[in-house]
């Protein structure tokens, strides 16, 4: 993580105060909350609507930060203390990431996407591993805060940071990009996620594609090949980078010619030769992750040769196509960290396609931020689960009612329940299984699925 002296870190942004009299004095990090502070941080209070960080900024320095940040229009600064007086602390954050960033010596991959940004990042960040000292994206950490966090809690030793760009309007991934400037840029696919915002996709396509702004001239561009919308800006890209594409279509750069979907995950072939991968989860979408991530590791040195090694020891984040057993012995697939029509439909078709079990069933909730066309959405989700692979689905939430009604459609009666409490869905649930089941759990983050897929542990 960043380390340096106040002297230094008054060169690295404007600073408006007389900070002489602490200019020897070092901070080791930085942190924007006083409770999980460490000794020796560098302490960004914010000024919010309904409370003001600066509040606390005596309290963290008692409790041991070095120094402290203070926005100008906030009266009353301790400047007896080791206060550093900016225009805005956020503005402040962001040009000391910068800075930072600029005077390491590391090379960046930054991905986007509407689904499987996280995916990719684990996936990237286990195969570089190989050969680097690697950092990630922690959490939720992409956006205009959470990026120029990441890149000051980058070590200087760091040879390879694997970055999450993530945004809600347009100009956001082109700010981050901006900052991180990588090597090599990921584009996962354009889904339905932020319709509301942006409009349409052809909008999350214009705004995905804006990560390529602050790529380095001989980077590389990754992007989802089977995506038209990409594709066809793509075709006509003249700059300076490198450009390979992914995806199930031959015309790609790397495209499976073989996979097969087991227990504990996927095995696969691609065009690069006749070697076998095995990677440790479901999904034929996963694989479509797992391309991604090879191609930007073969980029930055990574041998294809090696990186099964790595997929052997791969950690997802938690709540992706997490894979279980519940105390009768069903099977349980917790892919409930987020959801939309893209990701919803890829989770249905690979329990649709899974072989060995007598009873599969869908638990499936509310995909949110879908703007204006979101009852739609969610009744063709229902229209389309095949209820010659499918025996139940159960659905949870106003708009989850709305899947359940599409299922309707096609489904008898007994077989389709939906619930506005997750304690009846339980009940429901726990009376459908036994240990030839199979249960996949899918919603967006914000409808908390995962204490449904618990309740069966």
């Amino acid at each position: 993580m960043i380390q340096r002296t106040i002297a230094q870190i008054a060169g690295m942004i404007p600073v408006l105060n007389d900070h002489s009299a602490f200019s020897d004095i070092s901070i080791k990090g930085v942190s924007i909350n006083s409770r999980t502070m460490e000794p020796g941080n560098l302490f960004v209070p914010f000024k919010g609507e309904h409370t003001d960080g600066h509040r606390f900024v005596e309290d963290a320095l008692r409790k041991g930060a070095a120094a402290a940040l203070w926005q100008q229009d906030v009266p009353n600064p301790p400047l007896h203390l080791p206060i550093l007086v900016v225009e805005d602390t956020l503005k402040a954050v962001q040009q000391l990431s910068e800075a930072y960033r600029n005077e390491l010596d590391i090379k960046v991959a930054g991905i986007t996407g509407s689904n499987g940004k996280t995916t990719v990042k684990d996936m990237t960040a286990r195969l570089l591993s190989l050969r680097y000292k690697v950092q990630k994206t922690e959490g939720n950490y992409n956006n205009h805060l959470g990026l120029p966090l990441t890149l000051l809690s980058l070590e200087e030793d760091t040879e390879v940071a694997v970055l999450e760009m993530g945004m809600s309007g347009f100009g956001e991934i082109e700010f981050l990009t901006k900052l991180a400037r990588p090597d090599v840029v990921m584009i996962t696919n354009i889904g339905e996620s932020h319709l509301q915002d942006l409009g349409s996709r052809a909008g999350i396509a214009k705004a995905k594609l804006e990560i390529i702004e602050g790529l380095k001239d001989d980077g590389m561009i990754i992007y989802h090949g089977d995506e038209p919308l990409l594709k066809d800006r793509l075709n006509g890209y003249s700059g300076p980078a490198k450009v390979r594409s992914f995806g199930k279509g031959q015309s790609n750069s790397i495209y499976p010619v073989r996979i097969d979907q087991e227990e504990k995950g996927s095995v696969f072939q691609a065009n690069l030769s006749d070697m076998e991968y095995h990677l440790p989860v479901l999904g034929v979408h996963n694989v479509m992750n797992a391309l991604c991530a090879m191609e930007a590791a073969h980029f930055l040195g990574i041998p294809y040769e090696q990186m099964n090694e790595g997929f052997a020891s791969l950690k997802l984040t938690a709540m992706r196509m997490e894979l279980s057993e519940g105390c009768k012995g069903e099977k349980v697939i917790n892919d409930a960290y987020n959801a939309s029509p893209t990701s919803m439909r890829a989770a249905i078709d690979l329990v649709s396609e899974l072989s060995g079990y007598s009873i599969k069933v869908l638990v499936l909730a509310d995909m949110l931020e879908l703007g204006d066309d979101e009852v739609r959405f969610h009744r063709e989700i229902g229209q389309a689960i095949d209820p010659e692979k499918i025996d139940y689905v159960l659905t949870f939430g106003s708009l989850g009612r709305v899947i359940a009604e599409g299922a309707q459609e096609v489904f008898s009666e007994e077989r389709v329940f939906a619930f506005s409490e997750k304690g009846p869905l339980i009940e429901k649930l726990q009376s459908l299984t036994n240990a030839e089941t199979i249960v996949l759990f899918k919603g967006s983050r914000g409808m908390k699925l995962e204490e449904a897929a618990e309740a069966l542990k």
